[in-house]
């Protein structure tokens, strides 16, 4: 499985490869945040996962529909940077 991280910094770098180890999925890091412009770098992935500062609205969720992603998973506290509805 292909996972695209978002607003991922070094020390989520770090933790995810160390946690990856037993897993083995392939995870392309992006500095950048997911938003409508950005979504696009995540083609080929299955799985986005996302921080607090990223933009799932309705635009973001259509592009990552029609690239072919089928899950956004978050790694923070909240979801209201998501459009819940879409």
């Amino acid at each position: 499985m292909k996972i695209a991280m978002f607003d991922a910094h070094a020390y989520d770098r770090e933790f995810f490869e160390a946690a990856n180890r037993e897993f083995h999925y392939r995870i392309e890091y992006h500095e950048c945040r997911l938003n409508g412009e950005t979504a696009w770098k995540a083609k080929g992935s299955e799985v986005v996962c996302v921080f607090v500062n990223d933009h799932i609205d309705e635009v973001t969720l259509a592009v990552l529909k029609d690239i072919g992603v089928k899950t956004v998973a978050l790694r923070c506290a909240g979801f209201d940077n998501v459009d819940m509805k879409k």
